[in-house]
């Protein structure tokens, strides 16, 4: 039987039975605790003249009241994707207040759900049918894109993730090592979990140690990204995963392996953007490990082989055109073959910086590779940043970095090979666990 998925109107609905919400060092929250807060919050925001409310969070819990608070009032929700002050305030003419459980300096007006201690009022009004959220995207450039969203688009992507994975998700608990002020984080941490009444974690995992710490007498959802899932500590304990989900990058077969043989379950994936919603989904236990979309998500091509996408979740009637290159079986599944915007030109020659990341990551003892074109006194060439599988000398590293070159020599012609080199213990990454480009760009700042 399909597992329905409650529209995020009807969540804090008075006849739907109580449950645990949420836990948090054994502190039960309960949907009757939800609704209470969310009624006191949207009292006040009722009558507060602010229009766009940005919500910046680290508690997941509060967040929820913060959003369904917003909603219910009437407001539009802005959900900036990060909590920087300075951030903030570059990009305050995008929101009018703002909801936190953070303290900030006071730039605009500013509310903490857990302050408001208005008696609780009359039932909810009700979420308009055309009721938005605002996300943001840094795109290729680094630059805040907004991106609204539907809340009628984002109760549809949880159907189409419950229609997936419900069964295997039913007495789950969900953890996540990745934020809710991102669309991954918000669908899988808050909108999944809520419309199927499921108890999620207040916080954050930021650990090997804590995912490790799950309690091992229930069933885990773990939501993570790529760059967690390849810095864990295979030594220790594996928690009880039911289901473990990567998205917002690259997961190499390799780490994907490691992770399947510690936790004894094939890790699934999910394709898509801030922009797009979800497109579609993988799983490592599957030899091929070709992407299947979903229903009714619709690709096409022009004569330039640039790749145009069409679903329900996207409000384009004409669709938005992909960065990636795909590559479609007969089976109507597709391998993802690089993308368009990863192509530089170095000497006149079009170099793909994707192949030079993948040719790396196939390199025994290499972890993780971002590579980039670095300009150093005039000349353009191919800078790279590795992360190792152990401590070398700067002797071995010198060593290394030959057959290094030899072994790119194989597959790259000569203006490809990198010219620079850089050796981390972690790569630089935003928020979204996605490259944090202008720290990588500052390692190639000062000559080594």
């Amino acid at each position: 039987m399909m597992t329905r998925a409650l529209a995020i109107s009807d969540w804090l609905s008075p006849s739907r039975p109580d449950y645990l919400v949420c836990w948090h060092h054994g502190e039960p929250l309960t949907l009757h605790r939800l609704r209470q807060q969310v009624q006191r919050l949207c009292a006040v925001l009722l009558v507060r003249p602010e229009q766009r409310w940005a919500l910046c969070f680290d508690d997941s819990y509060q967040f929820t009241v913060g959003l369904l608070a917003a909603l219910h009032a009437g407001k539009t929700a802005i959900i900036p994707g990060h909590s920087r002050p300075s951030l903030l305030q570059e990009q305050s003419a995008t929101f009018d207040a703002l909801l936190t459980d953070i303290e900030l300096a006071p730039f605009c007006p500013q509310l903490t759900p857990d302050a408001v201690t208005h008696s609780v009022g009359a039932e909810l009004p009700a979420i308009a049918p055309d009721a938005q959220v605002v996300l943001f995207t840094s795109g290729s450039t680094g630059e805040p894109r907004q991106v609204v969203k539907p809340v009628a688009g984002l109760d549809l992507e949880a159907q189409w993730l419950a229609a997936l994975w419900g069964e295997r998700l039913r007495d789950c608990c969900v953890v996540a090592s990745v934020s809710h002020q991102h669309l991954y984080g918000l669908t899988f941490r808050i909108m999944l979990p809520m419309a199927l009444g499921l108890p999620f974690a207040r916080y954050q995992l930021l650990y090997s140690e804590q995912l490790s710490a799950l309690p091992a007498d229930r069933p885990w959802a773990f939501i993570s990204s790529p760059a967690f899932l390849r810095r864990l500590d295979l030594s220790l304990t594996a928690p009880c995963c039911r289901l473990i989900v990567s998205a917002g990058g690259m997961l190499t077969d390799q780490a994907a392996a490691a992770v399947a043989s510690w936790c004894r379950l094939p890790v699934d994936e999910i394709y898509g953007s801030t922009e797009t919603g979800v497109l579609a989904w993988r799983s490592h236990a599957e030899a091929s490990r070709l992407w299947q979309p979903f229903a009714g998500v619709e690709f096409s091509c022009d004569r330039q082989r640039r790749w145009q996408v069409q679903s329900a979740l996207i409000a384009q009637s004409d669709g938005l055109p992909l960065d990636d290159k795909l590559e479609f079986a007969e089976s109507g599944k597709f391998q993802l073959c690089g993308r368009h915007d990863r192509v530089v030109k170095i000497e006149d020659k079009r170099i793909s910086l994707s192949e030079i990341e993948r040719r790396l990551l196939a390199i025994a003892g290499i972890t993780d590779a971002v590579a980039l074109p670095v300009t150093r006194y005039g000349r353009h060439g191919i800078g790279v940043v590795l992360v190792l599988d152990e401590q070398h000398s700067a002797n071995r590293l010198a060593q290394l970095k030959l057959q290094w070159k030899r072994e790119l020599q194989r597959w790259l012609e000569p203006v490809a090979i990198p010219r620079f080199w850089r050796v981390v213990n972690v790569i630089p990454q935003n928020s979204q666990s996605k490259p944090a480009w202008p720290q990588i760009e500052e390692l190639f700042s000062v000559a080594r």
